[in-house]
């Protein structure tokens, strides 16, 4: 066994010796593989800044309960206070009717017409915000049924359809995002693939005299897939560096950009997970390369 790792810690680092020794060409090899995995890694911290972000808009489901206009305040207080003590409820504003009618009496301008008329048309209304756990379009919408069964209840109005919409728009920059990594994936595989086949061709006596005196197929094989986990392990750590300046360069504008509209926004970079696991993707995807084309051509190399 020790002679087994041994022989594998002296082919990295000749691997690595190999790679060094061709800097420019390992530099490039390198900076398209980190511009193909920088694309989508850092397009899914764009979508996981924007999930942050709206996260919290699910609170903005809001239930509008119009109750019977025999109901009077001390019933909107009571059925406030009931709907106050459930567990998807996270607060409740009552609103009456002599409110209503005078924000609708500032907001519309029609302050001469509401005043001929005899009686105050309004009801009383709860405005009823659910916790963040039952803010999805299934939460509301069985909050919205239970409430509209509470006795002097006449209506209750939910707008749903923009949420909906997001999530439906988040989801579909998800899929993007996959599909682009995907995408760009296979690219790496195919670069170091290319990289390492030329690599061999340049060292195709050397492999020639190996195979004349025993080796095998997988002992010609191991340092070019050694040289593939450099590859990718290199341009992943770019990649990371890349993401991260990236996400420094816009972070101030995108603040000042929110503080504009009055909301504040801290642009997250990668988490130390999430940076490992693209470490480990960019590395597996290097040994794939490297292994599709090596396993390819030592094959075909015969003395």
């Amino acid at each position: 066994m020790k002679t087994w790792l041994a022989r594998h810690a002296q082919t990295l680092t000749g691997s690595l010796g190999r790679i060094v020794e061709h800097p420019l060409a390992a530099a490039m090899t390198m900076g398209v593989i980190a511009v193909a995995l920088a694309l989508p890694l850092f397009l899914d911290v764009l979508l996981q800044n924007t999930r942050a972000v709206t996260a919290n808009w699910n609170q903005a489901f809001e239930l509008s309960v119009y109750l019977d206009r025999k109901a009077g305040s001390e019933r909107a207080e009571e059925l406030a206070k009931q709907l106050r003590a459930r567990t998807d409820v996270a607060a409740v504003r009552v609103v009456t009717k002599e409110q209503a009618l005078a924000q609708f009496r500032e907001a519309s301008g029609f302050g001469r017409a509401l005043d001929a008329l005899d009686s105050n048309p309004l009801p009383n209304t709860l405005v009823v915000t659910p916790t963040l756990l039952a803010s999805t379009p299934q939460g509301t919408a069985a909050l919205r049924t239970s409430v509209a069964a509470l006795p002097d209840v006449e209506t209750v109005q939910l707008d749903t359809d923009w949420v909906q919409r997001l999530n439906a728009m988040l989801e579909v920059m998800r899929r993007v995002v996959w599909l682009t990594g995907a995408l760009l994936g296979l690219s790496v595989v195919l670069v170091v693939g290319n990289t390492i086949r030329l690599d061999i061709l340049n060292r195709r006596s050397e492999i020639e005299v190996m195979k004349l005196v025993g080796a095998t197929d997988g002992f010609a094989r191991r340092p070019f897939l050694y040289s593939g986990v450099w590859y990718g392990l290199g341009g992943g750590l770019t990649a990371l560096g890349l993401v991260a300046i990236a996400v420094a360069a816009l972070a101030g504008p995108l603040e000042h950009l929110a503080s504009l509209y009055g909301s504040e926004l801290h642009l997250r970079s990668l988490r130390f997970g999430s940076a490992a696991r693209m470490l480990g993707l960019a590395i597996s995807l290097g040994w794939m390369g490297s292994w599709i084309a090596a396993t390819r051509h030592i094959r075909a190399i015969e003395p």
